[in-house]
């Protein structure tokens, strides 16, 4: 099963997104946004982003 994009409205009245794998488990969450259209512009944007996007290992920070 192919994973899925959820809009939903947050307890804050904001529309969120996230991205849920074929098994339901939940890889990706977006920012709040100010209405349903504008959350969905932000998946699309981040359908876009991650056809072309690489993947980049950053050296692990000290503590």
């Amino acid at each position: 099963m192919a994973g899925k994009f959820e809009i939903y409205a947050g307890k804050d009245g904001k529309y969120r997104f996230r991205l849920k794998a074929g098994n339901g488990e939940v890889v990706a969450t977006g920012q709040g946004y100010s209405s349903k259209a504008a959350a969905k512009k932000g998946v699309e944007a981040v359908q876009k982003a991650a056809a072309g996007a690489t993947i980049v290992e950053l050296a692990q920070a000290e503590s």
